[in-house]
Protein backbone atom coordinates (compact mmCIF):
# COMPACT_ATOMS: atom_id res chain seq x y z
CA UNK A 1 0.00 0.00 0.00
CA UNK A 2 2.96 2.22 0.85
CA UNK A 3 4.45 2.36 -2.55
CA UNK A 4 0.85 2.62 -4.48
CA UNK A 5 0.90 5.91 -2.32
CA UNK A 6 4.94 6.48 -2.78
CA UNK A 7 3.63 6.32 -6.62
CA UNK A 8 0.76 8.07 -6.34
CA UNK A 9 3.10 11.27 -4.96
CA UNK A 10 5.42 11.06 -7.38
CA UNK A 11 3.26 11.33 -9.94
CA UNK A 12 1.57 14.23 -8.63
CA UNK A 13 4.96 16.13 -8.26
CA UNK A 14 5.42 15.43 -11.58
CA UNK A 15 2.24 16.81 -12.97
CA UNK A 16 2.28 19.40 -10.75
CA UNK A 17 6.11 20.86 -12.15
CA UNK A 18 5.35 20.62 -15.43
CA UNK A 19 1.90 22.74 -15.00
CA UNK A 20 2.26 25.71 -17.65
CA UNK A 21 2.28 28.81 -15.71
CA UNK A 22 2.00 32.68 -17.43
CA UNK A 23 4.84 34.40 -18.12
CA UNK A 24 5.37 38.26 -17.77
CA UNK A 25 8.24 40.52 -18.66
CA UNK A 26 8.94 44.11 -18.57
CA UNK A 27 8.82 46.21 -21.80
CA UNK A 28 8.87 49.41 -20.91
CA UNK A 29 9.34 52.17 -17.88
CA UNK A 30 8.50 55.80 -19.08
CA UNK A 31 7.72 58.75 -17.32
CA UNK A 32 3.79 59.29 -16.65
CA UNK A 33 2.73 62.13 -14.52
CA UNK A 34 4.99 65.32 -12.66
CA UNK A 35 2.86 67.12 -9.95
CA UNK A 36 4.10 69.10 -7.35
CA UNK A 37 4.49 66.01 -4.90
CA UNK A 38 6.06 63.44 -7.16
CA UNK A 39 7.30 62.21 -10.33
CA UNK A 40 4.91 59.40 -11.44
CA UNK A 41 6.57 56.35 -13.65
CA UNK A 42 4.59 53.79 -15.51
CA UNK A 43 6.06 49.92 -16.16
CA UNK A 44 4.59 48.45 -19.02
CA UNK A 45 4.37 44.56 -18.07
CA UNK A 46 3.20 41.72 -20.72
CA UNK A 47 1.82 38.87 -19.47
CA UNK A 48 0.97 35.88 -21.67
CA UNK A 49 -1.51 33.17 -20.54
CA UNK A 50 -1.75 29.78 -21.61
CA UNK A 51 -4.81 28.54 -20.63
CA UNK A 52 -8.22 29.36 -22.34
CA UNK A 53 -10.29 30.96 -19.37
CA UNK A 54 -9.37 34.28 -17.55
CA UNK A 55 -6.68 33.87 -14.48
CA UNK A 56 -7.23 36.04 -11.63
CA UNK A 57 -4.08 38.66 -10.99
CA UNK A 58 -4.63 38.99 -6.61
CA UNK A 59 -2.04 41.75 -6.34
CA UNK A 60 1.18 43.06 -8.00
CA UNK A 61 3.81 44.17 -5.55
CA UNK A 62 6.67 46.52 -6.86
CA UNK A 63 9.95 48.31 -5.39
CA UNK A 64 11.88 50.65 -7.28
CA UNK A 65 15.81 50.78 -6.06
CA UNK A 66 18.47 53.20 -7.20
CA UNK A 67 21.80 53.06 -6.15
CA UNK A 68 21.27 50.28 -3.49
CA UNK A 69 18.74 52.14 -1.72
CA UNK A 70 14.66 51.93 -2.23
CA UNK A 71 13.26 54.72 -3.56
CA UNK A 72 9.49 53.85 -4.50
CA UNK A 73 7.03 50.44 -3.27
CA UNK A 74 3.77 49.45 -2.83
CA UNK A 75 1.14 47.16 -4.09
CA UNK A 76 -2.03 47.38 -6.51
CA UNK A 77 -4.71 45.47 -5.05
CA UNK A 78 -6.99 43.40 -7.58
CA UNK A 79 -5.55 45.15 -10.48
CA UNK A 80 -8.15 42.98 -12.86
CA UNK A 81 -7.29 39.18 -14.52
CA UNK A 82 -5.56 38.14 -17.64
CA UNK A 83 -7.29 37.52 -20.67
CA UNK A 84 -7.76 33.63 -21.52
CA UNK A 85 -5.08 32.24 -24.39
CA UNK A 86 -4.03 36.10 -24.91
CA UNK A 87 -1.15 38.84 -24.11
CA UNK A 88 -2.35 41.35 -21.29
CA UNK A 89 -0.62 44.43 -20.77
CA UNK A 90 -0.67 45.99 -17.36
CA UNK A 91 0.75 49.20 -15.78
CA UNK A 92 1.73 50.06 -12.97
CA UNK A 93 2.03 53.28 -11.72
CA UNK A 94 5.18 53.98 -9.64
CA UNK A 95 4.88 57.28 -7.76
CA UNK A 96 8.53 58.49 -6.20
CA UNK A 97 8.81 61.53 -4.14
CA UNK A 98 10.85 64.74 -4.84
CA UNK A 99 12.54 64.15 -1.48
CA UNK A 100 13.77 61.08 -2.37
CA UNK A 101 15.08 62.58 -6.27
CA UNK A 102 17.47 65.18 -4.29
CA UNK A 103 18.91 62.40 -1.91
CA UNK A 104 20.06 60.59 -5.50
CA UNK A 105 21.51 64.16 -6.53
CA UNK A 106 25.29 62.69 -7.42
CA UNK A 107 23.67 60.13 -9.58
CA UNK A 108 20.85 62.67 -11.02
CA UNK A 109 23.50 65.40 -11.98
CA UNK A 110 25.42 63.18 -13.53
CA UNK A 111 23.06 63.07 -17.09
CA UNK A 112 19.92 63.73 -15.16
CA UNK A 113 18.37 60.60 -15.24
CA UNK A 114 18.30 57.36 -12.21
CA UNK A 115 19.92 54.10 -12.58
CA UNK A 116 17.15 52.06 -11.42
CA UNK A 117 16.18 48.50 -10.69
CA UNK A 118 12.53 47.31 -10.72
CA UNK A 119 10.86 44.47 -9.00
CA UNK A 120 7.98 43.18 -9.68
CA UNK A 121 5.78 40.48 -8.11
CA UNK A 122 2.50 39.48 -9.96
CA UNK A 123 0.04 37.12 -7.56
CA UNK A 124 -2.07 35.15 -9.81
CA UNK A 125 -4.53 32.78 -8.49
CA UNK A 126 -4.46 29.13 -10.87
CA UNK A 127 -7.47 27.15 -9.78
CA UNK A 128 -6.11 23.76 -7.89
CA UNK A 129 -2.71 25.22 -7.34
CA UNK A 130 -3.37 28.59 -5.42
CA UNK A 131 -1.60 32.05 -5.72
CA UNK A 132 1.60 32.21 -7.44
CA UNK A 133 3.83 34.32 -7.64
CA UNK A 134 5.79 35.49 -10.90
CA UNK A 135 8.86 37.84 -9.73
CA UNK A 136 10.66 39.98 -12.28
CA UNK A 137 13.45 42.62 -12.44
CA UNK A 138 14.13 44.87 -15.15
CA UNK A 139 17.51 47.37 -14.39
CA UNK A 140 17.74 50.53 -16.83
CA UNK A 141 17.78 54.16 -16.71
CA UNK A 142 15.00 56.79 -15.99
CA UNK A 143 14.23 59.99 -17.38
CA UNK A 144 13.68 63.08 -15.22
CA UNK A 145 11.34 65.97 -16.40
CA UNK A 146 13.02 69.24 -17.03
CA UNK A 147 11.59 72.65 -17.18
CA UNK A 148 9.72 72.06 -19.78
CA UNK A 149 7.80 69.11 -18.70
CA UNK A 150 5.89 70.95 -15.94
CA UNK A 151 5.22 73.76 -18.61
CA UNK A 152 4.05 71.99 -21.43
Amino acid sequence: MSQLMDKAKTFLAEKVANIKTPEAAVKNVDLKNVSRECVEYKAEVSVTNPYSTPIPICEINYVLKSAGRQIASGTIPDPGSLKGSDVTMLDVPVKVPYSILFSLAKDIGADWDIDYELELGLIIDLPLIGNITIPLSQKGEIKLPTFSDFFA
